[in-house]
């Protein structure tokens, strides 16, 4: 049964509560399942064989004296432990497929949907609670699915013991029976209290888990503000709490670690010595007795992994309530498709601000206050819903995916995903070095690949944090220049460059956009002079429309803005 992954189509998974999930997981994969069963109760009832050889080998073979019967039986319990073996490879090689075919349908539905949900997720779930999923999470859902073959296999071992004890001892198999229940009723309450630690402990983890990205990911601004100090003590204090938690959380585990280990040799104890009292009395004989200890012996391992898969199970039910938390998030803009996108570049309107971006212009959105241009750039991007129109028709109602691809929102803190630089700055096609070279020409990066000791095959670390800021928000640019949308919004895409290399991005982006729309937000008096047109966006709406010299003369809140309110740089 070779394992094919990742899936072509991993299917639809049952978010509608963790017990549903982990029943979904084992319907994916039901062939296997039911291999994994069967091997595991085959393997289990292969324990209950020795004991039964043993105890005819002692009572036609050792104590009649006859060697003929003793090799016999001995010959016998050699080939059952080695049949037995055989039998054990297979069933632990066919869980490890059933282990991984839920692990790694986990992590597709989890991708998958995590694209779905796109730029909306770290605006719902930490990073810390998506990482934990793949740190921590999966491998408890993954050891849940033992459950299905072992712990089921549990179940059958232990009422073919019982049966097999009633042909000894009425008695004796009645305590078993009840015996073994009672165990594990032990534990209902230690695994309650389990599963409530390990939830708050997981959600403690994830919180912290962000944190910590959080304070790598600024460290640069926190030493620059003298803040570092201040959110490392938080981080420790908050560490701490969750060291608390975990030692909470261990405390129970201990406590049943114990009780699997002692309760089933104490209830092992006490059935030898019935065993060894009914010997004494004739009412059983010595082969008997040794074969009721070697039952109730090996019921010390489906005992186990009993205990073991309830464990499993109560964790798996914590990690699986995490998984669809992630699951059920849905997109704040729905993928409603009702109108096709326009066939041809088209006029993108936005009617809240009054903003009309044409096709083939260079529009720079200078803005009073940030955040209103910000939120414009969402709207024109349909990363929220509006009354924006593409060619007359409802924006909103476009096919989401198509509008991704012709319009474009590069903001200033776009991720960098680690790797070379190559495929750092790749798009959903490839790119040749031509085309690539082009890009960081247009964007003045030359500089960053030339001083690379392997150019474009050299490894960038994740989020560019081996560059400085302005080598990171050029090459964010040459991802957005390669990526080639008919509509290219860029959010401050010069803001922590110098002026010189600002005036050649500008000029470049000019002639390189040329014949495509592309609005550059931003209030640099190098790239307003060089837009085809200028908006003037005060309190979310369009106030004046026009050149950049024309919006100097005519506008005096403009020319503040462009100038940071210094009069001097306009003699």
């Amino acid at each position: 049964m070779p394992l094919k992954v990742p899936y072509a189509e991993p299917g639809v998974p049952d978010a509608r509560g963790p017990a549903r999930y982990l029943l979904w997981l084992v319907r994916k994969q039901p062939r296997r399942v039911f291999f994994g069963f069967l091997l595991g109760s085959t393997w289990m009832l292969g324990l209950v064989v020795p004991p039964y050889l043993i105890a005819h080998a002692i009572d036609d073979g050792l104590r009649p004296r006859d060697l003929g019967q003793l090799g016999l039986w001995v010959g016998l319990i050699f080939l059952a432990g080695m049949v037995n073996s055989l039998i054990g490879i297979m069933r632990h090689r066919t869980m490890t497929f059933v282990r991984l075919d839920a692990g790694f349908r986990t992590v597709q539905v989890v991708i998958r949907h995590a694209v779905r949900v796109g730029a909306e997720l770290p605006r719902r779930v930490s990073t810390g609670e998506v990482v934990s999923i793949g740190a921590a999470d999966l491998d408890r859902v993954m050891r849940t699915m033992t459950t299905t073959g072992p712990g089921i296999g549990a179940i059958v071992s232990y009422a073919v013991v019982a049966v097999l004890l009633i042909g000894i001892s009425p008695l004796i198999a009645l305590v078993v029976l009840l015996g073994v229940p009672a165990l594990l009723l032990a534990l209902g309450p230690l695994l309650n209290r389990m599963r409530d630690a390990e939830t708050a402990y997981r959600e403690q983890q994830g919180s912290l888990a962000a944190r910590a990205g959080d304070i790598v990911s600024g460290l640069r601004v926190l030493c620059g503000i003298g803040g570092k100090d201040r959110f490392a003590a938080r981080y420790h204090h908050e560490s701490d709490a969750l060291r608390a938690e975990g030692y909470r959380v261990g405390a129970v585990s201990s406590w049943i670690q114990a009780v699997m280990v002692g309760l089933p040799s104490l209830f092992l104890a006490a059935v030898t010595w019935l065993a060894a009292r009914m010997t004494a009395a004739g009412d059983i004989t010595v082969g008997e007795m040794v074969a009721v200890y070697g039952y109730v012996a090996m019921l010390a391992t489906p005992v186990y992994f009993l205990i073991e898969g309830a464990q499993d199970i109560n964790r798996g039910l914590v990690a699986a309530r995490r998984v669809i938390r992630v699951l059920n998030l849905e997109p704040t803009v729905p993928d409603r498709v009702a109108t096709r996108c326009p066939p041809r570049p088209a006029d993108l309107h936005d009617r809240e601000s009054g903003l009309t971006v044409r096709p083939g212009e260079l529009l720079a959105l200078a803005a009073a206050r940030p955040a209103a241009a910000l939120d414009l750039a969402d709207r024109l991007g349909r990363y929220v819903d509006s009354d924006v129109t593409w060619g007359g028709r409802p924006l909103a109602t476009m096919p989401v995916d198509e509008v991704r691809r012709r319009i474009l929102v590069a903001d200033n803190e776009a991720y960098l995903f680690a790797g070379p630089l190559r495929d750092g700055v790749a798009t959903e096609r490839d790119h040749d070095d031509t085309e690539i070279r082009a890009a960081v020409r247009t964007a003045a990066a030359g500089d960053i690949v030339t001083g690379l000791p392997r150019e474009l095959d050299s490894w960038i670390e994740a989020q560019g944090r081996d560059l400085s800021g302005g080598q990171r928000q050029r090459l964010r640019l040459v991802r957005a220049l390669l990526a080639d949308p008919e509509v290219l919004i860029l959010v401050e895409p010069t803001s922590a460059v110098d002026a010189h290399t600002e005036s050649v991005i500008a000029a470049r982006l000019r002639e390189t956009r040329r014949g495509r729309a592309t609005v550059v937000v931003g209030t640099s008096p190098l790239l307003l002079d060089r837009a085809d047109r200028v908006a003037y966006l005060v309190d979310g709406r369009i106030a004046a429309t026009g050149t950049h010299t024309d919006l100097l003369a005519t506008e005096p809140g403009y020319r503040a803005l462009a100038y940071r309110g210094s009069e001097e740089e306009l003699v």
